[in-house]
């Protein structure tokens, strides 16, 4: 059976596996023989116009697109050989799962196009890919039929079967959920127990007589060095589970060879990790909760300031639980924690003490929040900034939303040639002239003397940065003037929140431009 294209009519193509400097043009000579084309899109990232490694192709016939994906598949384009599908952008039909089927044992050398000439003859094929690394394909891979029947016949026919001298694996491909639910279920009847901490004299026959006791047993194996000696550790596997489970109940916390032993169901690497893992997920949550409310962030501290003297400037309002000055060896970093015992101590603490100069500087103190966070509300902030642009229709707002502009800014020209020492542009802005200025005069003052910075580092993008970070406390972006590093910090947070927004627009097929691409609009299989 050859690659037909799909019952319902489709003219698009996704190819993947580019190179990274293949263009729409090097696309276009390679697909134009198979039909008219109506248009090619290389995909490439938002910021920095780098290929993604993949594209569409959209032919005026679906005839033509079936030529081309029959006849060009894995032909080879600057050294590598291309993967075409059936552009599906559905995500109902990709996230479902009917039809996808999972190839596991498989040798190294079958690749894209090894994989799909073998798989191919059980029905249509939407996608098929294996999966590699850096050094290669690392033995298993995907095949998404379009229908369930085909990918029935492929498992009935494949599975168990030799491909290049290798017995593989082929399977209904499963969610990690619903993996994680059927490992959870065949843990609960676990017959081979993992004995720990009992010592280097104790060899597979003396493990074998403390925990025959419980059942009969498969096999005891007490695991040992390279000289020969035991590691501490072994396994013993029950013929069923009612022993196993009996043995970890009564041995678990008993002394062996005067040690305490630990007995437990015997786990693989990778369930140990993921409950490990669960575990970490769970104590981080826990500390977030914990700290929630009470934890603030001080900044622009003075590098005299250290533990102590950050405790007993804040002492006044509240019980302190800990505080903490960041510092590189025995540099200050400018910045520290103060944690109160509770949420009203710790706003207290923010409403008196933000803006209050200690030493020679003026603290910034806001509630300590992770980047998640910080990331989350610089993004709503944003993007109510935007919604609001959109319901205006001032020729000024609209040529302001065009540019990316979200306030007046100075224009960035040439700086004459002038003789040293002479000062170019305004003067650097302190705390106390923030503060005699209006309070609608402020955010102006602030935004002249960020944009040339922000400008320096991404022009095309300086108006939308700096309507963005504008959004920020006054005191916060008094110290990013002063320090580069917290500037670049903020940019680059605003950078990661335009593309996100970009690519939801995308998603959402909101944008105008409709030959907008992203990483997510096709994930195969």
């Amino acid at each position: 059976m050859n690659s037909s294209g799909p019952a319902y009519p489709l003219a698009s193509l996704y190819v993947g596996d580019l190179h990274a400097d293949v263009t729409e043009a090097m696309l276009y000579q390679k697909f134009s023989p198979a039909g008219p084309i109506m248009s090619i899109r290389v995909c490439r990232d938002i910021i920095t116009r780098r290929s993604l490694g993949y594209a569409y192709i959209n032919f005026q016939q679906p005839a033509d697109a079936e030529c081309a994906l029959d006849t060009m598949n894995y032909d080879v384009i600057k050294g590598r050989p291309i993967r075409i599908m059936w552009s599906q952008r559905d995500p109902g039909l990709r996230k479902s799962g009917v039809g996808n089927i999972f190839i596991k044992n498989m040798d190294e050398s079958i690749d894209n196009k090894a994989l799909y000439d073998t798989f191919s003859a059980f029905g249509n094929i939407l996608s098929c890919k294996v999966v590699c690394d850096e050094k290669g394909s690392k033995g298993y891979g995907f095949v998404h039929f379009e229908t369930h029947e085909a990918a029935n016949r492929a498992i009935d026919t494949m599975n168990g079967m030799l491909l290049n001298d290798r017995k593989v694996f082929v399977g209904h491909f499963k969610s990690r959920k619903e993996r994680e639910v059927e490992f959870g279920t065949k843990a609960m009847k676990f017959t081979n127990v993992y004995i720990k901490n009992f010592g280097e004299d104790y060899n597979d026959e003396k493990l074998k007589e403390v925990f025959s006791a419980f059942g009969r047993t498969l096999s005891v194996r007490v695991m040992k060095d390279e000289r020969g000696r035991s590691r501490g550790f072994g396994f013993v596997n029950y013929a069923n589970h009612e022993d196993a489970q009996k043995a970890v109940s009564e041995m678990n916390g008993k002394e062996i060879n005067g040690k305490m032993v630990y007995v437990g169901r015997a786990q693989k690497r990778l369930e140990r990790q993921g409950e490990l893992k669960r575990k970490f997920d769970q104590i981080k949550q826990d500390r977030i909760q914990r700290y929630q409310g009470v934890n603030l962030y001080v900044k622009n501290l003075d590098d005299s300031i250290d533990d102590e003297r950050l405790r007993k400037e804040f002492a006044p309002y509240g019980t302190i639980t800990s505080a903490k000055v960041m510092t590189d060896g025995s540099q200050s970093k400018g910045f520290g924690f103060v944690c109160f015992s509770s949420p009203e101590e710790a706003t207290k603490a923010v409403t008196e003490m933000n803006g209050r100069i200690v030493a020679t500087k003026p603290l910034y103190v806001a509630l300590a929040q992770r980047r998640e966070e910080r990331k989350a509300i610089l993004t709503n902030k944003y993007m109510q900034r935007l919604a609001t642009l959109r319901t205006m229709t001032s020729p000024i707002i609209d040529s302001y939303q065009q540019t990316g502009y979200y306030m007046t800014v100075p224009q960035v020209v040439p700086a004459p040639v002038m003789e040293p020492p002479v000062h170019i542009g305004p003067e650097p802005l302190t705390a106390s002239m923030l503060a005699a200025a209006p309070l609608m005069d402020q955010k102006q003052l602030l935004g002249e003397r960020l944009y040339p910075m922000i400008h320096a580092l991404h022009p095309n993008l300086a108006g939308k940065i700096t309507g963005m970070l504008l959004e920020i406390d006054n005191s916060e972006l008094l110290h990013m003037l002063e320090s580069p590093e917290s500037l670049h910090s903020k940019v680059d947070e605003a950078i990661a929140v335009l593309q996100a927004h970009q690519v939801k627009e995308c998603q959402k097929g909101q944008r105008s431009d409709k030959s907008c691409c992203e990483k997510t609009q096709h994930t195969p299989v």
